[in-house]
């Protein structure tokens, strides 16, 4: 049997406010295998992004164990979190936080700068295919003030796999973007998806994005449950 590229056990997550215990997410139990493409949609305010944050090891969960690519979350103290998400993870934010001062090219290759194997030239060619491949080489040059909103997530998702993840983190893709422009993002993911084996792990208000995933989950009360068929 394959092993679960991310599995969560009883995963709780509790918040105090004002003397009192909010209870955000409870008893959270989850398995997506390598090359799911899995939505998780719920109400405003339902802790999707909370969730999202502890998968993606951006946050620890107030109770229960988490592993990404068979590492033990939970037992890792912060800096060993940070690098297993360099290693194995990348993200695509609804605000898609590009730096301004930078190029398209220069955006793509931050993850890469991170790296302690960082070869210049190598970064540029990986970052240069990327862009190509989500419709951008014309584009490297340009800041993100200049590009549209479409082109900016683009960017951002060329970014997020240059480092050839694993596992893709999504919060709101295509919250900021019009109808035609979302489902053409939309389009892409699902493509790079295919193409590259790479995990899709969204948190979406877009039940049709949602329903083209191969399985949702619903937050609703702090609990996950499957939606079927």
């Amino acid at each position: 049997m394959p092993q679960p590229i991310l599995r969560a056990q009883h995963l709780s997550q509790q918040i105090q406010v004002q003397n009192k215990t909010l209870q955000i997410l409870q008893d959270i139990q989850l398995e997506i295998f390598a090359g799911e493409q899995v939505a998780i949609t719920g109400r405003s305010g339902s802790g999707k992004s909370t969730l999202l944050g502890l998968l993606a090891t951006l946050d620890q969960a107030s109770s229960g164990q988490l592993w990404l690519c068979e590492q033990p979350v939970h037992e890792l103290n912060e800096e060993q979190r940070a690098k297993l998400r360099l290693q194995y993870t990348g993200f695509v934010f609804q605000s898609f936080q590009l730096l301004s001062h930078l190029s398209a090219l220069e955006n793509v290759m931050l993850p890469l700068r991170l790296q302690p194997n960082f070869h210049y030239a190598s970064a540029v060619a990986k970052a240069k295919k990327l862009l190509q491949q989500v419709g951008l080489e014309r584009q490297i040059d340009q800041t993100p003030q200049v590009l549209s909103g479409g082109e900016q997530q683009r960017v951002a998702i060329a970014r997020a796999l240059v480092a050839e993840p694993k596992i893709i983190f999504a919060d709101e893709p295509t919250g900021n973007l019009d109808e035609q422009t979302a489902q053409e993002v939309e389009q892409l993911l699902f493509r790079l998806n295919q193409d590259m084996g790479v995990t899709l792990v969204l948190v979406t208000h877009d039940m049709n994005l949602a329903s083209q995933c191969q399985r949702h989950f619903i937050l609703h009360d702090g609990q996950l449950c499957e939606q079927q068929g």
